[in-house]
């Protein structure tokens, strides 16, 4: 796992790369976790570090571009499907992406032979801090400016560097996944393209300056000292699965989308049923409204997305249980297989 080794093949990289999109849409998933499963991260943070320095060579921008080409792909395609799949199956979503994260664990294993105490003390530092997250709250709404975009983005980063750090859940912990996620949706690109790229842009920018930055200290700490920082990253990738506790569901399903909560927002502030139903494509009847605005009565828009985030864990049935364990393994088995052979190219 060499980052001065031959490039893995382009077919890896490009999957790699739709694998770390596909984990940036999702709360919980980490990107770095993803290409460090399939056995390339750090070839990644090799290229970026030498790329951010102009130290580069051809090798370097063939890889990064095939990387991205394939995040691209997974972020504008891939958004509408994975933001409904974790609103309503989010079971089978974080099964398979459970077995997705844990297949890197062996590979990287087994680049730790006979481990001694300073790995194993970095390996349960890298696990006590994804275990200190997954327990960690939702916090506010941050406001929607330029510099405040550029800043989460930079911190969103480190999702695609620092395996288990999920850069969608640092957008939920600040209040702007709606936004973020919103604005690549093509619906939103079509009908609001400059409202699109004002969030975009300034995030887009954050987000390469944080790798850079990001894949510079990873590339020295692999440098210095590999075993240990190895350690660390397998501490990072098992404690990743902890905040992925795949049978919650909304508290609140009326509130997850935004036409939702502007719908109850209309609704508390005097609108009509009827309008609402017509402005907001919804069929309720008074009494569901009534409902709704007695549920939510004193709440605004800002509050209304906190309770949006509310998740509840419920006990799943024997056919969910099986089918989970059954994506949790296909998972597994997919970036095992992807790992092992990277291992075996040498990447």
């Amino acid at each position: 796992m060499s980052s001065s080794s031959a490039p893995p093949p382009t077919s890896r990289t490009l999957l790699g790369g739709v694998l770390m999109g596909l984990a940036n849409l999702v709360p919980g998933v980490s990107g770095g976790t993803l290409i460090l499963a399939v056995g390339i991260y750090d070839r990644f943070v090799g290229s970026i570090a030498r790329i951010s320095r102009l130290k580069f060579e051809r090798s370097d921008l063939v890889f990064i571009g095939t990387l991205g080409l394939g995040a691209v792909f997974a972020v504008f395609a891939l958004a509408g499907p994975a933001v409904f799949l974790v609103t309503h199956q989010r079971w089978a979503a974080y099964s398979l992406f459970i077995g997705l994260t844990l297949g890197g664990a062996p590979a990287l294993s087994r680049s730790l032979p006979s481990p001694r105490a300073p790995e194993a003390l970095a390996f349960l530092l890298g696990f006590g801090l994804l275990a200190g997250l997954a327990l960690s709250s939702s916090g506010g709404a941050l406001p929607q400016s330029a510099l405040v975009l550029a800043v989460i983005g930079a911190i969103a980063a480190s999702s695609m560097v620092l395996p288990g750090i999920s850069g969608s859940y640092v957008l939920v912990l600040c209040g702007l996944y709606e936004v973020v996620i919103g604005a690549l949706r093509p619906a939103a690109l079509s009908d609001d393209f400059g409202g699109s790229v004002s969030v975009l842009l300034p995030f887009g920018l954050g987000v390469l300056a944080g790798v850079a930055l990001f894949s510079n200290a990873i590339r020295s700490a692999l440098e210095r000292a590999p075993r240990i920082t190895h350690a660390a990253l397998l501490g990072l990738l098992v404690g990743s699965v902890l905040g992925l506790w795949p049978f919650q569901e909304p508290e609140h399903p009326f509130l997850v989308h935004d036409r939702g909560r502007q719908a109850v927002v209309d609704l508390l502030g005097g609108v009509s049923t009827s309008v609402v139903n017509d402005q907001h494509n919804f069929t309720l009847t008074e009494e569901e409204a009534g409902n709704l605005k007695a549920s939510f009565a004193g709440e605004n828009g800002d509050s209304l997305e906190g309770l949006a985030r509310q998740y509840v864990r419920y006990s799943p049935s024997t056919s969910e249980l099986i089918k989970a364990l059954g994506l949790l393994g296909l998972g597994f088995f997919f970036t095992s297989r992807l790992a092992k052979r990277g291992q075996r190219d040498g990447a």
